[in-house]
């Protein structure tokens, strides 16, 4: 029985996570849960996911959300031998690298993303007014982590080593999302290492097959 992937097809988590099933060529049945009609936050949602977010899977009765948290359990549980998506924690060293580049994308990306789409797309539609000062604010921010990302990537193929890993792959929704909203920061010359390593990770079937929606 496939997996039960219960999210809002083109949101950026449940791409996530749909990402991370066409990595290993696993199943999964995408059971659409409409955001545009709070579906995530009526009661029966709300009873398995208690915060009202998407995504969450149902593998055969385990109950799991949080996207990169699901990333971590597919690859664990599926993976199988030789993966390297999520180095074994038998390899302290290269655990503790790819740890360090996790944090890196929960704190130094993803914040400042999140808020950045909700500032360019998503604040309308909630009645509100795009705010050019902290537009401004939140892409000077990203060009100055993103200069840390083209220091850490001159001296690696990828964030955690020169084997790709769940860490790059995080990035890719909302990396797609800051090219749509017009800003080459990902692309730009001035960036070689950032730019090399994004065509490679973007270019992957696996974030193709998903790319506009899970």
């Amino acid at each position: 029985m496939a997996i039960k992937l219960y999210g809002f097809p083109p949101s950026h988590a449940t791409r996530r996570v749909a990402l991370i099933f066409k990595e290993l060529a696993l199943p999964y049945e995408l059971v659409p849960v409409d955001m545009l009609k709070d579906e995530h936050k009526a009661a029966p949602y709300l009873a398995h996911q208690p915060f009202g977010q998407v995504p969450y899977i149902d593998d055969g009765g385990f109950q799991l959300f949080e996207s990169r948290a699901i990333a971590r359990y597919l690859v664990t549980k599926y993976g199988g031998a030789g993966q390297t998506l999520l180095p074994s924690r038998a390899d302290v060293e290269a655990s503790a690298r790819f740890e360090q580049a996790a944090s890196v994308e929960l704190s130094n990306f993803d914040p400042y993303m999140n808020a950045l789409s909700w500032e360019v797309i998503f604040k309308k539609y909630a009645g509100g007014t795009t705010d050019e000062v902290v537009v401004a604010s939140l892409v000077q921010t990203l060009n100055s982590k993103l200069d840390a990302y083209e220091i850490l990537l001159s001296k690696s193929k990828y964030l955690a080593g020169d084997t790709i890993t769940l860490a790059d792959l995080f990035h890719l929704p909302f990396g797609n999302t800051l090219g749509l909203m017009g800003y080459d920061l990902l692309t730009t010359e001035s960036r070689p290492n950032v730019a090399r390593w994004w065509k490679d990770i973007s270019s992957r079937p696996s974030w193709q097959a998903v790319k506009e929606q899970a």
